[in-house]
């Protein structure tokens, strides 16, 4: 899953997610984690409706605020 992230960084859309987690605030493991994350929901959500990958552009989608996240991360 790990191994699988890391590896996806070269692809533009995956590398825009984990961008968007890292201005978020969170730690390189913890965005590669949560990259894994989506690309297995993405895969089980492709096996459940019978469909190809289809490659999309990157979006500018706000997954958090940075402030939301610092305050969050101490209670």
């Amino acid at each position: 899953m790990f191994l699988s992230a890391f590896a996806a960084l070269h692809d533009p859309a995956s590398r825009s997610y984990y961008d968007q987690c890292r201005v978020c605030g969170r730690t390189h493991a913890q965005a590669l984690l949560r990259l894994a994350r989506h690309r297995i929901s993405v895969l089980f959500a492709m096996l459940r409706d019978g469909t190809l990958y289809e490659h999309r552009t990157p979006r500018s989608v706000r997954l958090c605020s940075p402030h939301a996240w610092a305050t969050t991360e101490n209670t």
